[in-house]
């Protein structure tokens, strides 16, 4: 994941919680958004 631009990463995020992904795949996204700091940057729906 961290070859994924930032704006790619949250677009992610959020067309896997839209297709009802993983959990588990979901926390990963999650995970790695957080470890950039973009949490900012989504909305807090989860």
């Amino acid at each position: 994941m961290e070859h994924l631009s930032d704006d790619l990463l949250i677009e992610a995020y959020y067309k896997a919680n839209e297709l009802n992904l993983s959990p588990d795949f979901l926390l990963l996204i999650k995970k790695e958004i957080e470890r950039r700091n973009l949490t900012n940057k989504i909305k807090q729906s989860s």
